[in-house]
């Protein structure tokens, strides 16, 4: 049984995870396919990829709860490797990926969605780390990734309190880019991510890296890696066809 739709539109693919009986939660089989679709990602043609959930109801609820009720630690640390494994996949990918966030995003689902580069949400969306209700803190990554992309106050607020949090607090903090109302949001992913497909591949994915690295590194360090990336992108032929486009329209 596939657990995972991929549909292509041009440069686009649009990843769905299709377990909408059980809120699009995340088990080891979805996981999986999961590693061989973004593994098939990193070589294909494809310039933009946008993750969403089947239905109306949930982007992903998360980890699934029903597992993780009946192991012990060293389960529970395989568990939390193979969420970072495909957590991380999403993150280095060399092109950008869009979250389009149409419910739920809790726990694992908020996480999915801190991985991804851009995070459009329905106007119904609800993202949350709720772990420690569960006697449990995040596990894919939501302590180190929600605190750099609304500060340490905010993520130690979200994930004490356990909330969920509406759109437009979210997009208030950060945490999401842009709100759309529910039938239209994965329309407006499509024409965001068919607009950056239009720009150089090359151009966007060391842009991606550049950006990522840099969060991590001091500001010396950071603006030396994009001065060597800068010089890397003359090396390349689309730059050139680019450059002369341009100076023929004007």
């Amino acid at each position: 049984m596939r657990y995972l739709g991929e549909e292509r539109e041009g440069d686009v693919v649009v990843i769905t995870i299709e377990r909408e009986d059980k809120l699009n939660a995340m088990n080891l089989e979805v996981m999986d396919e999961f590693v061989g679709v973004l593994e098939k990602l990193r070589s294909d043609s494809s310039k933009a990829v946008i993750i969403t959930g089947s239905g109306r109801r949930a982007f992903s609820a998360g980890a699934d709860i029903e597992y993780m009720s009946r192991i012990g630690p060293a389960e529970a640390e395989r568990y939390a490797l193979r969420g970072h494994e495909v957590l991380n996949r999403i993150e280095g990918l060399e092109k950008p990926v869009i979250a389009a966030v149409n419910g739920y995003a809790l726990g694992g689902g908020c996480e999915l969605a801190l991985a991804c580069d851009i995070r459009f949400a329905s106007a119904n969306a609800q993202l949350g780390q709720p772990e420690v209700t569960l006697g449990i803190c995040p596990g894919w990554g939501g302590t180190q990734r929600l605190l750099r992309i609304v500060g340490p106050a905010r993520a130690k607020d979200l994930i004490f309190s356990g909330r969920r949090i509406g759109a437009e607090e979210a997009a208030s903090m950060g945490l999401v880019n842009r709100i759309f109302p529910q039938d239209g949001l994965l329309g407006e992913a499509r024409a965001y991510a068919q607009a950056v497909a239009k720009n150089s591949s090359f151009a966007v994915g060391i842009s991606k890296n550049l950006v990522n690295k840099g969060m991590d590194a001091n500001i010396d360090t950071g603006l030396k890696m994009e001065i060597y990336s800068w010089a890397l992108c003359f090396a390349t032929k689309e730059r050139e066809e680019r450059m002369a486009a341009f100076l023929g329209k004007k």
